[in-house]
């Protein structure tokens, strides 16, 4: 019975977000642009602080190498395997390869694993996401940009990865955790006040981004005949993959239980969100036809996650 209460306990408060999102939309209590505002909170204040706080708090061990190379290439290989499924089946959509890697970690992993287990867990999940956020900005963001607007220099590409709040937060909190600041950071004047401030801003994250998700579910006919092919390969590659790689942190690299579950919720989370942000306008089918995807994978991660929190409610 206390089993049961927990998993709704914990799972029951994200679907009550989400629904209140979806209601906003629905009865047009909210228009698009205050979304649109707490969507720019969420990802420029409240993820930032939470990461910024986990990876300050995280005690790092070398066996966290083996992760982030680990994730690193098994996205790379994704993105591989996404164009080459894309020519051998002469699929006309010139965004599916990437649909096919990386992962939704900053606008639905974390209001998901923080939500369900605790914002103090979030560090878990965090080290598993490193190898795959070094990915998302400097391969996955600079093939978007370079298919986009030829965008090639270097530079410019190294601009837009430091530019990034989440990943200023993520290098932040790694930085000073590395230099021993942790105890410095909570206890000293100003910068004790900094970390208040900062706890504050990541309790607002999960309804931050949850609300914005359940605003944005719509889904038509066609919508969903369209994002079926590739919702269905994608869940088909990367639960059994989420499955063996969780074993493989366990077995192989010696790791916690909480590494195993952070590693499969990563690996049931939609592709990432910045894809249709970097389509040219003028691409309105390719839009359209990835905007579908991302919607119906977002449900359907949701769903995954709720029926594997009720047999894993604890890390």
């Amino acid at each position: 019975m206390e089993q049961a209460t927990l998993i709704i306990n914990r799972l029951l408060p994200i679907l009550i977000l989400l629904g209140l999102g979806y209601c906003f939309r629905r009865r047009q209590f909210v228009d698009d642009d205050i979304i649109e505002g707490l969507k720019k909170l969420a990802v420029t204040l409240a993820l930032p602080s939470v990461l910024f706080i986990s990876f300050l708090e995280v005690d790092f061990d070398s066996a966290y190498v083996g992760v982030f190379v680990l994730m690193f290439l098994l996205c790379l290989a994704l993105f591989g395997l996404g164009f080459l499924i894309k020519r051998m089946f002469r699929i006309q959509q010139s965004y599916f390869p990437f649909l096919i890697t990386g992962f939704e970690y900053g606008m639905l992993g974390v209001s998901l694993f923080g939500g369900a287990y605790g914002l103090d867990k979030v560090g878990y999940i965090a080290i598993v996401d490193l190898g795959h956020e070094i990915f998302i900005w400097f391969v996955f963001l600079a093939a978007l940009l370079i298919k986009r607007d030829a965008l090639e220099t270097p530079i410019q590409l190294f601009q837009t990865f430091f530019k990034s709040p989440v990943v200023f937060g993520i290098l932040a909190g790694t930085l000073l955790n590395l230099f021993g600041a942790r105890e410095f950071m909570y206890e000293r004047p100003v910068t004790g006040a900094i970390m208040a401030t900062l706890q504050f801003l990541s309790t607002m994250t999960i309804p931050l981004i949850l609300i914005p998700i359940g605003y944005g579910i719509s889904l038509d006919h066609q919508g969903l005949k369209q994002a079926i092919p590739v919702t269905a390969l994608r869940l088909m590659l990367l639960i059994p993959l989420g499955l063996l790689v969780s074993r493989l942190l366990r077995g192989g690299l010696n790791l916690s239980e909480p590494f195993a579950v952070a590693v499969f919720v990563l690996f049931i989370l939609p592709p990432s969100f910045l894809i249709p942000l970097y389509i040219p306008p003028e691409m309105k089918d390719e839009r359209q036809y990835v905007n579908n995807a991302l919607m119906l994978y977002t449900i359907i991660s949701i769903v995954v996650f709720a029926v594997y929190f009720i047999f894993n409610p604890q890390v």
